[in-house]
């Protein structure tokens, strides 16, 4: 099954930039998705099952931290690896993120190198 990667954020240069971050995970077969808000990372979630989740924290319809608490309630979806991402680095965010089962919570802006080796890491490449 090929591996894939959904990146969700309502900006579309932060998206284009995690794309390029991750695009050499192409050569090694792994699909990158993306979606523009919430509702789009749920369906896409839902419908691609993706091992890794990059999702943006504020944005329209449903924020991060509920797409978060959706995915991970959901017994088909819970082994879905979830990054939040976000400019809010405040640890009451942290412990949000936490409490709806974020795996993992990265503070914009980040540093393409370590985006790329932790979904390298998640992966298993």
């Amino acid at each position: 099954m090929t591996p894939k990667i959904l990146i969700v954020d309502d900006e579309a240069h932060i998206r284009l930039l995690i794309e390029q971050t991750l695009e050499d995970l192409e050569d090694e077969g792994v699909e990158i998705l993306t979606a523009r808000n919430g509702q789009e990372a749920l369906d896409a979630i839902t419908a691609e099952k993706p091992a890794l989740v990059f999702l943006d924290v504020m944005m329209p319809m449903l924020n991060g931290f509920d797409v978060c608490r959706r995915v991970k309630s959901d017994a088909s979806l819970s082994d879905t690896y979830i990054i939040l991402l976000t400019a809010k680095g405040q640890e009451f965010d942290k412990q949000r993120g936490s409490e709806v089962g974020a795996d993992l919570y990265m503070t914009k802006p980040f540093d393409p190198e370590a985006l790329l080796e932790k979904a390298e890491e998640i992966l298993g490449l």
